[in-house]
């Protein structure tokens, strides 16, 4: 048997990040001999990889393509797979992909669906493609408005489906990803969800002054945390004339800056960070995993200053 260490960040380990008061003490930390660590989900009681695998990462993958990255990812110590509809084939390339190792990983699907019936053709479509009898986590995905607010929690909503699934055992914990703060709030404030998938990035953080107040709310309230665009640059240049595929931001691709990047995102009690879906930039991530540490004083510095020269994705308040 691996030799485990289990351990929770000592108070004043972790310098605060600009307005937000969360550290990492409270948050049972796990790390097992030359694997990814692993954080505790909320108050779920899972503990998940730091990294997690994003189905973007095996869509138009061939299906021995999609199994060698998924294996590669589970020997790595990946744990925390994530997928959606919306992104391609990969719900149908990462379900049997993933069908060996389902018993022993956190799934998560989403749906965009906003209404009852849409979201419950949609979940179960989802089950069968992946070929599981139930989700881990199921997410309103990419809530942006306070239109799409309303629409889910009045009637005939998708609250309906998820409420109804979650009491028929197809999903255990619920949960939403969002691109704006003012939805990710409103959500927030409607129902007590297990998690929160939201942008977690240095300069969105500092240029954009977006996710300090997310954060805040979501960790106040016992949520899992988990961070999307960690290794996010910036939006591509206009004259940008050769793009990554399966980006549509320009991601960090040196692996110092992408170190700092991910060590940002988490430096706050952020469960799991889910790389760009480009399946080398996936790599890296899973490359640098280990040498994920806690931001000090001076590198905090330095990185806030260079997110306040930065571009952000994501800004708020929201520009209509």
């Amino acid at each position: 048997m691996k030799r485990r260490t289990f351990f929770k960040a000592a108070a004043g380990t972790i310098p605060l990040l600009g307005i937000f008061p969360g550290r990492l003490q409270g948050m049972i930390r796990e790390k097992s001999n030359g694997q990814i660590e692993k954080r505790s989900l909320g108050k779920t009681g899972e503990k998940l990889s730091i990294i997690g695998f994003g189905g973007i990462v095996v869509m138009d993958a061939t299906p021995e393509q999609a199994s060698a990255r998924v294996g590669e990812a589970i020997n790595y110590g990946v744990n925390y797979f994530d997928v959606a509809p919306t992104y391609g084939d990969a719900i149908v390339k990462l379900g049997p992909a993933l069908e060996p190792y389902r018993k022993n990983v956190f799934l998560a699907c989403k749906t965009t669906e906003r209404k009852k019936d849409g979201s419950r053709k949609e979940l179960e479509e989802s089950l069968n493609h992946m070929k599981t009898d139930h989700f881990d986590l199921y997410q309103l995905h990419a809530v942006t408005t306070p239109e799409d607010v309303d629409t889910i929690f009045g009637p005939d909503g998708a609250m309906e489906t998820f409420l109804a699934a979650r009491k028929e055992g197809k999903v255990r914990f619920l949960g939403f990803s969002a691109h704006s703060v003012e939805a990710a709030m409103a959500l927030m404030d409607h129902f007590d969800f297990d998690t929160i998938l939201f942008p977690v990035n240095y300069s969105t953080w500092y240029a954009g002054n977006f996710g300090p107040q997310v954060l805040e709310r979501a960790h106040s309230k016992g949520m899992g945390i988990l961070a999307l665009k960690s290794l996010a640059k910036g939006p591509w240049p206009e004259n940008a004339t050769k793009k990554i595929e399966k980006c549509w931001y320009e991601p960090q691709t040196n692996p110092d800056d992408a170190l700092m990047a991910l060590r940002f995102t988490l430096s706050h009690p952020v469960t799991a960070a889910i790389p760009p879906g480009n399946e080398n930039i996936f790599k890296m991530a899973l490359d640098l995993s280990r040498k994920v540490t806690p931001l000090n004083d001076a590198e905090l510095e330095r990185i806030k200053a260079k997110g306040l020269a930065g571009k952000p994705l994501f800004t708020y308040p929201r520009k209509v």
